[in-house]
């Protein structure tokens, strides 16, 4: 049984494969085509996850989409065509058949189901639990935007919806907006910038959005502009807070940290009310959660510390990308009546992987010089260590690539959390992105508990808690003490548990700073020519692919200009410009 899960058109397009039951393969377009968030019909996740299932189109038994294209227009119809858009495909119910049909040249049998099953059923299923309450919340699918239910081995019911356009996502995307950062794209620099402000503003968050009865909840619509207009808030919502919106790229000031702070923490006031909403209608030691608010990682610590549930398993593609699994899984049910696995998803590296010797094959053909330690990984576990312990950063490219916004050691930039500048470091010139972003770390999961307040494995970097480590570890800890580590496990990524044990030995820190391996703007890297690109254009020391390990002192003078040169080639070729409206606006066409 091939099952290909599919979901595209909205956000970011991902497939993947269940073969058999077992998830084979999971990707995003964007690694693909090096546009972020790329929302097309995902051409290349599909030719991937036939490749890595060893397919062609005769073998695929189903494709199973990610939502209801009849229901999501007929919303869609009633909030009515956004001003000043003049195409008017997504009026077609028709498209993602039509377009599975011609751009993927699949003529077998398509399945459909609703946005937020396959929200649910991407948690459920995935999470090894027997029975579970779940919860799924983010702007909206067709006409849901959170829903709650419980699942039970092969069943899965969801028994309540609150519809569009009442959501918390929206309330989120709504502040990010006015904030200055884009919508679906800047929720976690909100979070992030939350802890640096007080929460004066919550009377007026609280004014946004009124709870109600179970786990239905209400927005004031007067303060938005989402379904109709041309920006997601009214101008009352700038009179509420007696300021403008601030400007893309401008100074962020306290009252922008203190509204950040204040819509956060009527976000994780809500969340907590609708899952102890929840615990009184599902009676199960389990929580599976997914859609897009299920990664702000602070909501997620608030519930696992103070809520009713004693287990939590977040999917960790909650968002749309994530959409696709759920989707297999359906459809895996639907043609077999048996839920496809009763495992946890313990592992997400799922996307392509590529040899030692195909990195000595681009080297040898780019001239580039580097070390080479195919047959002596202990010798290039040392020489990293080493460097990341001289306070180096590290370009770190090894397996197959993880599925999910998270770098979690396959495509990740490495560093050392005990130097004391590295933070500025890395937003300045490796990331080059805000200077109050926190970072993440990874630690060995057998040290985790001696450096954080976690008793439990958090292999997926999906939830904070309170840093209470004896060493100084400024980088990893955010302005409020806490943190947002990754445990990591030997039997799921050996090789990058081998490389924290052999930093732990030098310096006595079980643990790394982990950050993804992409600058501001680009989607993380996928190849060993995207990791290449990537160390010219930012300010990288040192970059491991596979068994080589190449230094930024033996890059020729000529290749950061030659890369640049390459890199503006490609973005004219695969790119995609977005228009100030579409940034600054929730998308829903």
């Amino acid at each position: 049984m091939n099952i290909i899960g599919l979901s595209a058109f909205y956000h970011e397009s991902a497939c993947c494969l269940l073969q058999d039951g077992r998830l084979v393969a999971a990707v995003a377009e964007e690694r693909f085509s090096r546009v972020k968030h790329d929302a097309r019909v995902p051409v290349q996740a599909f030719r991937y996850c036939l490749e890595a299932g060893g397919l062609s189109l005769p073998d695929v038994d189903v494709v199973a989409y990610y939502e209801s294209p009849q229901k999501k227009l007929s919303r869609q119809l009633w909030a009515g065509v956004p001003e000043g858009d003049e195409e008017l495909a997504w009026l077609d119910p028709h498209q993602p058949e039509r377009a599975i049909r011609e751009r993927l040249g699949y003529d077998g049998p398509i399945l459909f189901f609703d946005h937020h099953q396959s929200h649910a059923a991407s948690a459920f299923y995935f999470s090894g639990f027997r029975d579970a309450a779940i919860l799924t919340v983010d702007g909206v699918g067709e006409w849901a935007t959170t829903t709650y239910g419980r699942g039970e081995e092969a069943a899965l019911e969801v028994f309540e919806k609150v519809h569009f356009p009442h959501s918390l996502g929206l309330l989120y995307a709504t502040i990010t907006s006015y904030l200055g950062f884009r919508v679906n794209n800047g929720e976690y620099k909100v979070m992030g910038l939350a802890p640096y402000g007080e929460p004066r503003f919550v009377d007026q968050i609280r004014q946004l959005i009124a709870d109600g009865p179970g786990g239905q909840y209400t927005l004031a619509m007067d303060y938005f502009d989402f379904a109709r207009g041309r920006r997601m808030f009214s101008p009352a919502l700038c009179e509420l807070f007696d300021a403008p919106p601030r400007v893309p790229e401008s100074e962020i000031t306290p009252f922008h940290c203190d509204v950040a702070r204040s819509v956060q923490a009527v976000l994780e006031e809500m969340l907590m009310a609708k899952v102890r909403y929840l615990a009184g209608r599902v009676d199960s030691a389990n929580l599976c959660m997914a859609g897009g608010v299920a990664l702000n990682c602070v909501a997620n610590g608030r519930i696992v510390c103070e809520g009713p549930f004693e287990r939590l398993f977040v999917q960790p593609a909650a968002g749309d990308a994530g959409g696709c699994l759920g989707a297999a899984a359906l459809a895996h049910i639907q043609k077999t009546g048996q839920r496809h696995s009763d495992e946890s998803l313990a592992r997400i590296f799922l996307g392509p992987r590529f040899s030692a010797d195909d990195v000595a094959s681009m080297l040898a053909a780019t001239g580039l010089p580097a070390h080479d330690f195919r047959h002596r990984e202990a010798d290039l576990l040392d020489a990293v260590a080493d460097r990341l312990a001289r306070n180096q950063v590290v370009g770190w490219f090894h397996g197959a690539m993880e599925f999910g916004p998270r770098a979690l050691g396959a495509r990740s930039i490495l560093a050392n959390p005990l130097d004391p500048g590295i933070r500025d470091r890395l937003n300045a010139m490796i990331k080059k992105r805000e200077a109050f972003r926190p970072f993440a770390p990874s630690v060995l999961a057998g040290h985790a508990a001696e450096h954080f307040d976690l008793d439990h494995p958090s292999p997926f970097m999906l939830e904070t808690c309170r840093v209470v480590s004896p060493l100084a570890l400024p980088c990893i800890t955010h302005v409020d003490g806490s943190a947002r580590p990754q445990t990591v496990e030997r039997a799921h990524n050996p090789r990058f548990a081998a490389l924290l044990e052999a930093f732990y030995r030098r310096t006595g820190c079980p643990m790394l700073v982990n950050t993804s391996f992409n600058v501001r703007g680009e989607p993380i890297v996928c190849t060993p020519a995207d990791a290449l690109l990537c160390m010219g254009r930012s300010g990288l020391d040192a970059l491991v692919l596979e068994d080589f390990l190449i230094d930024r002192a033996m890059l020729p003078d000529t290749w950061e200009p030659l890369l640049a040169a390459w890199h503006s080639r490609r973005r004219s070729a695969f790119g995609r410009s977005k228009s100030a409206i579409e940034e600054n606006l929730y998308t829903f066409v």
